[in-house]
């Protein structure tokens, strides 16, 4: 995966479980209130990120191709 991609979570559906900081730890940290946070906003491609993303129960995380496409959730 040569791609970069934008990632962001959506605080107001987060609700803190940690897995995707157990998937991806030097992609993702909790803050004091357990709200999930990407360490970079922009990162390189990454299978442990979107593992994070896929397994997120809430689906709280967004990745998109910087200046591009949605990479997860897909676009129905």
């Amino acid at each position: 995966m040569g791609d970069r991609w934008h990632v962001e979570v959506d605080r107001d559906v987060c609700i803190g479980s940690g897995l995707c900081v157990s998937s991806a730890p030097g992609g993702f940290r909790l803050d004091g209130a357990r709200q999930s946070h990407p360490v970079v906003a922009e990162t390189d491609a990454s299978e442990a990120v979107l593992a994070a993303a896929e397994g997120c129960p809430v689906e709280a995380i967004a990745i998109r191709l910087i200046g591009g496409e949605q990479v997860f959730p897909p676009d129905e």
